[in-house]
């Protein structure tokens, strides 16, 4: 995990949790998946100035009196400029980074662009690119949460095998 994340979820502490008989932060966020109708999925470059950047599916932590659908929308903004709306949560990965006392709930929604336009406003300061990534090249990216590789790959495949949308322009979206 690189070090701008852990910035992210040292801003979003939200709640404690016991592991191993101490106290550990939990941190909570959500995430969107958006997938064009070219079969692409919408990513970001992201890290410190100082750091390697990785590329991950537009994400952040939430914030005090919104729900994790708030949150994935707001993210998505933030980070790449686009307006969404959720179209469907998808699941919850939950784990524990030992090494930094942090466990974490992530939401994964489905969510489709219907406005904005691609423009970083993100206020970490953490992202640096926003692109399309075809299935091919999300096979070889430097990802911040490799253990996602498998679900985004499933869904831009998926996405292909049901493709019966209207193609409008390369940023809109179908999923």
């Amino acid at each position: 995990m690189n070090e701008g994340i852990t910035i992210k979820m040292q801003k979003c502490y939200n709640n404690y949790s016991f592991y191993g008989g101490t106290k550990m932060e939990k941190w909570f966020g959500a995430a969107g998946i958006c997938i064009n109708d070219n079969a692409e999925l919408l990513m970001v470059l992201q890290g410190k100035p100082e750091e390697v950047k990785t590329w991950s599916i537009p994400s952040g932590g939430l914030e005090q009196g919104e729900s994790f659908a708030q949150c994935c929308i707001r993210e998505i903004e933030e980070e790449t400029g686009y307006l969404v709306e959720i179209l469907e949560e998808l699941n919850v990965k939950e784990g524990t980074y030992n090494d930094l006392g942090i466990s974490f709930e992530v939401h994964y929604f489905l969510v489709t662009i219907i406005g904005g336009q691609r423009n970083i406003q993100d206020p970490d300061k953490l992202i640096y690119e926003i692109a399309w990534k075809t299935e091919e090249e999300l096979e070889q990216l430097e990802l911040t949460y490799p253990e996602d590789r498998s679900i985004l790959i499933g869904h831009i495949q998926n996405c292909k095998n049901n493709h019966n949308s209207v193609k409008d322009s390369h940023d809109s979206a179908i999923y």
